[in-house]
């Protein structure tokens, strides 16, 4: 059985998706200046609105909130049912720490009193 819906439902049920996708997720890709919201998020990548993040690739930052969660290299993939896909080609995750070039002993004090 084949279910026909005029263009204008189709078109209507697709920005109620979008919509929904957008409330759902917290997620949101930084490219230099400008943010785009993350509709949809998997293992290897995540999607994009196509009316509103252009074809990115390159380095991009990825946030949850206020919180950076890391930092992605990404091509499009494809573009399909108004979202455009990118596949991440390496992700680093981000850190609150300085990296050291040393072993921290596991039982260094954490701070020193002072003499008075």
């Amino acid at each position: 059985m084949t279910t026909y819906l005029s263009p204008d439902v189709q078109a209507g049920l697709d920005a109620a998706r979008k919509k929904a996708l957008k409330k759902s997720h917290r997620l949101r890709v930084q490219a230099g200046e400008d943010t785009y919201p993350v509709l949809n998020a998997w293992e290897g990548g995540f999607s994009l609105d196509s009316d509103v993040a252009p074809h990115l690739r390159g380095l991009v930052d990825l946030y949850d909130g206020p919180k950076h969660l890391s930092r992605c290299l990404i091509v499009a993939s494809e573009e399909e049912g108004g979202e455009i896909r990118f596949e991440l080609k390496r992700m680093t995750e981000a850190s609150d720490r300085q990296p050291v070039d040393f072993e921290r002993d596991p039982d260094a004090p954490v701070a020193l009193i002072g003499r008075d």
